[in-house]
């Protein structure tokens, strides 16, 4: 009784529905968290010292008032239902799990090993299918088959390596967590947190290795383990909320079983990814279903679905851009090469798609015609390598491709390309080129085994494709200059 009057009286925490809304929201069992609403007055008050103070102090009284709501929920496991919860998780875990190559046991003398194993995995599943991640996981582990094998890499190699699976920043980070692990001199982390220590280990990446590979009782929390839990127990409030996720974490933190932690939270994880999906959940076929609240519900109330739970969450509507990239293949005429070279420019080392390799390209301020966009292609060239067409180069050809649109996490661009083919020579080009570029010249054979984003793929492919329909000749023998400071061969 206690617990629920300090949740009545309390602002912050109320019971809400997904239900219809001819149906009474008392009728349905789930909690709401507004965790912003104790701080509305707060965030207008006067910005003398006096003041920052005393905000101060009520902020602290907010965040130990919901602390308090945290650790009294009545919407808790009981002891019963956790047991239950467990036995049929693991049992359904053990005779329906997929055979995945980082789920291969170890002795206990390989812990790191598996740990290591892990922690790759994980970070490659990230907003990213298995099917997907298999191969990739495969020759990651063939080049760079422990975390000592990996601290001696190269960002190149490794982002060669990433190339395609998106969201590189990752790889990077898989690389300096590596470097720093082995710089330690105590061997790779076995708990929680000291892996959060690490860089790009974030709590669910710790839970999951301190879980699976030390046999720590942690919980782990991402979408999947979101969407079971919030089924479980019908939980209507917005899963992006901090005081919601911090409850989530609670959750799933009283479900882990103590004797087979790594076990239990992959077995949540499995039943996220292929019973307990997002729009067709398997309820039929589920181990909890007897203990699933959103399930009941659904069986007593046509007008409530089990994909009611968890609340969607309106994404940001990404920013619109748009991209000119230019294909600048040169011809030699002096090495009396059939075909040309690429040039390629490496990206900054931070922001986006940091430290990869793509065409020359511009961002246009907004959509443009093709007199525009060669024209700020052309200021690129003479800025970046001194390359004037029809002035300090023979034109042999000019020709647009075509256009597609490329998506990020938050931005849509739509991308412009052209191929530009020129007459150089190479040691006129190295003497010519802007000091603050990093760039590559690179043959067709390498470019189609270069590791490549797929936007930059995609406009190769596009110039492969011109070219099986049309040839490109040089006619001339002119000279013309470009090129740079830092040569990578």
């Amino acid at each position: 009784m206690a617990c629920l009057l300090r949740v009545a009286r309390n602002p912050t925490f109320e019971r809400s529905t997904v239900a219809s809304k001819r149906q009474n929201p008392k009728t349905i069992p789930s909690f709401h968290c507004k965790a912003s609403s104790l701080r509305t007055k707060t965030m207008s008050q006067s910005s003398a010292p006096g003041e920052k103070l005393k905000r101060k102090r009520r902020e602290k009284k907010a965040e130990e008032e919901e602390e308090a709501i945290g650790g009294d929920i009545e919407d808790l496991f009981s002891d019963k239902e956790t047991q239950k919860i467990r036995m049929s998780l693991l049992d359904w875990y053990d005779a329906n799990k997929r055979d995945l190559p980082w789920r291969k046991r170890k002795d206990e003398s390989e812990k790191e090993r598996r740990a290591y194993e892990v922690w790759v995995s994980e970070i490659m599943l990230q907003q990213t299918r298995v099917q997907t991640v298999l191969e990739y996981y495969k020759r990651w582990m063939h080049k760079w088959p422990t975390i000592y094998d990996l601290a001696q890499a190269s960002l190149e190699e490794v982002n060669e390596m990433w190339a395609g699976l998106g969201y590189y920043r990752r790889g990077r980070f898989l690389l300096e967590g590596a470097k720093m692990v082995v710089a330690g001199k105590d061997g790779f982390p076995n708990q929680v947190s000291s892996l959060m220590k690490v860089k790009g280990i974030g709590e669910y990446t710790a839970g999951a290795i301190a879980s699976i590979a030390f046999n720590e009782a942690v919980p782990v929390v991402d979408g999947n383990l979101i969407r079971v839990l919030a089924r479980l127990k019908a939980i209507s409030a917005n899963p992006k909320d901090r005081l919601t996720a911090r409850n989530f974490w609670k959750l799933a933190a009283q479900l882990v079983d103590p004797s087979r932690p790594g076990d239990f939270n992959q077995s949540l994880m499995e039943l996220g990814a292929t019973l307990c999906t997002v729009s067709k959940p398997s309820c039929s076929s589920c181990p909890v279903s007897s203990q699933c609240r959103a399930y009941s519900l659904s069986l007593e109330n046509r007008t409530i679905s089990v994909t009611n739970y968890p609340t969607k969450v309106v994404k940001a509507k990404p920013r619109c851009d748009f991209c000119s990239v230019c294909v600048l293949e040169i011809l030699n005429l002096e090495r009396n090469q059939s075909g040309g070279r690429f040039v390629l420019v490496k990206r900054p080392e931070e922001g986006l798609l940091a430290g990869l390799w793509e065409f020359p390209s511009v961002i246009l301020d907004k959509e443009a015609g093709l007199a525009t966009r060669r024209n700020a292609i052309n200021l690129y060239l003479k800025d970046a390598f001194q390359v004037e067409p029809k002035k300090t180069c023979t034109i042999v050809s000019r020709k647009e491709l075509g256009e597609f649109v490329h998506i990020f996490t938050h931005i849509r661009r739509k991308v412009y390309v052209e191929l530009l083919v020129v007459q150089l020579t190479d040691d006129l080009f190295k003497d010519q080129a802007n000091h603050t570029l990093t760039w590559k010249c690179v043959g067709s054979d390498a470019l189609s085994t270069m590791g490549l984003t797929s936007a930059v793929r995609k406009v190769y492919s596009m110039v492969e494709a011109h070219k099986q329909g049309s040839s490109v000749a040089p006619d001339s023998s002119n000279r013309a200059a470009i090129s740079r400071k830092r040569r990578i061969s």
